[in-house]
């Protein structure tokens, strides 16, 4: 999901209207694919972010700027030193496409002024950020070589050319004559790759707009259509150019009867007339709601946390899978044992490295069973029977061990789900630095823990029941060590669900007890952020604090406790929305 070149008209107006004239004051880049230009204008400072992340590429204005690391990538500081202190001279559009440029003007050798230009590609998976002066490329965020493509180059010193148009028209410039003049062309095509061919930046959504408000539907054939077809199609086109225009039209995101997101647009949609539409004043408010339901920023590691725990998680299921199947083969000992004995009473009637296989009477059968035994004729009958005790001896002595490292296994497994769940909703530096630290300590990662004087801790979710009651939930393993056993009192109340990795949540008593409702909603914060979420009758273990203790040596997050009541809770989502929202406004 993603904004079209058609869409991105409006936006690189929006922008260039709030942007141009102003100083660019620093630059920083929270992660790999994102970028923050602080830009003063006067009476007020604006922030510029830039992100080029496959799901969503977007250039918008933020409200609350994204946490930065401690030290900046290297694009960063190149981008510092060609472009801080430089003056925005416009930001533009190239033709209809998705790609936006923002030319800075900056005060070079000799005083003369020296235009340098990043170009936002914001193409998908190909999304990149080039910084070019003259037409030269200095540098890009991706660096794309002969060996990544044979048709354009991104190289430093390189000729900076932006991606191919193919020669499509551009809808603002165009007129519907024109339009229509070569769509006529397409015959072979269905209407909406048509009109997606003909026009540059004009994306799915767009073009099912202009079928839909012709009257057509979207995968006609261009062939079967007749005169009277491509008249309600120019006026349609016109319709569409217009509402692009048209600066009090606001922005939209459509979202399905599921709440899934589905289409986004500088301007009203008539195509999805049963879906759902949220309306935005502006093109960045819109882009910043689409970054908020997509997921578009992520803090730096963090995905690479994520691969590798679930690297580490996928080896202990195969290494669990394979302990179980040798545990079920270490409870049949006795067969190895009955066959050993078996051949031992027999042996006198077989004959050395004769036979695959015999059939002898069962020395335990009460009614003289006959079974067969599988032989090695490698080996004589004594040193079959002798390799028979050594399986049953083995397998005996396995059997206790196995068990132990099935538990251990179990353990191991339920501890990386945890850290699996806490980088799903990772969100800060803070909380990212607190995994790191634990994968760290596990032995799970291989670097040393950079650990700086002064560095804030990373705070749990805080939440206010309707009474007023504080109810606390750790983000992360180590967050639930310290809000256990460092932060709660010994009065308050400790919950989480019952056999479920995730949360620890405390529930303020101030040594009162707490009413029915508010004990409710905690456990259903305990069930929303476990793996139960979005479960119904969701067991929650509630018990004091004082009750709750840590073994020794016992893996971040892992806790012993009695004196429990276990609550069953279905949340109630609209209840469970109104204080979840709490953590969304500034504190």
């Amino acid at each position: 999901m993603s904004l079209d070149g058609f869409s991105m008209y409006r936006l690189a107006r929006e922008l260039n209207d709030a942007l141009a004239g102003g100083r660019v004051d620093k630059i920083t880049q929270p992660n790999k694919t994102t970028l923050q230009i602080a830009v003063r204008q006067p009476g007020q400072n604006l922030l510029l972010c830039v992100s080029v992340r496959p799901k969503n590429p977007s250039l918008r204005l933020l409200d609350v700027p994204l946490e930065n690391p401690a030290e900046p990538p290297s694009f960063c500081m190149l981008l510092r030193k060609h472009l801080e202190t430089g003056r925005i001279a416009c930001v533009r559009q190239q033709g209809l496409d998705r790609v936006l440029l923002v030319d800075v003007d900056i005060l070079a050798a000799g005083g003369r002024i020296a235009t340098k230009t990043l170009a936002a590609e914001l193409t998908g998976k190909y999304a990149n950020l080039i910084l070019t002066e003259d037409g030269v490329i200095i540098d890009a965020l991706r660096r794309v070589g002969a060996a990544d493509s044979r048709v354009r180059l991104v190289l430093p010193g390189g000729e900076y050319r932006p991606p191919d148009d193919g020669g499509k028209l551009v809808a603002p410039a165009t007129t519907p004559d024109a339009f229509t003049a070569r769509l006529r062309q397409k015959v072979d095509k269905n209407l909406i790759k048509a009109i997606s061919d003909v026009c540059l930046g004009v994306g799915p959504v767009t073009a099912k707009e202009i079928a839909f408000c012709a009257g057509l539907a979207p995968d006609a054939p261009v062939g079967t259509l007749d005169d009277t077809d491509f008249s309600s199609l120019s006026s349609a086109f016109a319709e569409t150019v217009a509402a692009l225009r048209d600066e009090t039209q606001p922005a939209v995101l459509l979202y399905d009867g599921k709440g899934k997101l589905t289409a986004m647009s500088a301007f009203p949609l008539h195509i999805f007339p049963d879906a759902r539409e949220e309306r935005f004043p502006t093109m960045s408010a819109m882009l910043a709601r689409a970054d908020a339901l997509i997921g578009s920023y992520a803090p730096p590691d963090r995905e690479r946390f994520q691969k590798l725990a679930k690297s580490e998680l996928r080896r202990a299921q195969n290494k669990l899978l394979k302990l179980r199947e040798e545990a079920a083969e270490a409870k049949n000992a006795d067969e190895f044992r009955r066959k050993a004995d078996t051949l031992a009473t027999y042996q006198h009637r077989l004959a050395d490295h004769r036979d695959d296989k015999v059939s002898l009477p069962d020395v335990y059968g009460e009614n003289g069973e006959v079974f067969s035994i599988a032989l090695d004729r490698r080996l004589t009958v004594r040193q079959n029977i002798q390799d028979y005790y050594k399986r049953y001896g083995k397998l005996r002595r396995a059997e206790k061990l196995l068990a132990e490292q099935i538990a251990l296994c179990e353990e191991n497994i339920r501890y990386l789900e945890s850290i699996e769940l806490s980088l799903a909703s990772c969100e800060g530096l803070a909380e990212l630095a607190d995994i790191r630290a634990e994968l760290v300590a596990a032995g799970l990662l291989r670097e040393k823990q950079k650990k700086k004087s002064g560095e804030k801790l990373s705070e749990p979710f805080r939440f206010r029941a309707e009474d007023g009651t504080e109810i606390l939930v750790g983000k992360n393993n180590s967050q639930n060590d310290r809000l256990t056993f460092r932060i709660a009192a010994r009065d308050d109340l400790w919950l989480h669900t019952k056999d479920i990795p995730r949360s620890h949540v405390i529930l303020r008593t101030n040594g009162k007890e707490p009413a029915e409702g508010t004990l409710l909603l905690a456990a259903s914060l305990a069930a929303h952020f476990s793996q139960a979420a979005g479960s119904s009758n969701v067991p929650v273990d509630c018990t004091p604090c004082r009750f709750v203790k840590k073994p020794s040596g016992a893996k971040p997050g892992f806790v012993i406790f009695t004196h429990q009541k276990t609550l069953s809770v279905t949340p109630d989502k609209e209840r469970l929305k109104k204080v979840l929202d709490q953590s969304k406004t500034p504190r």
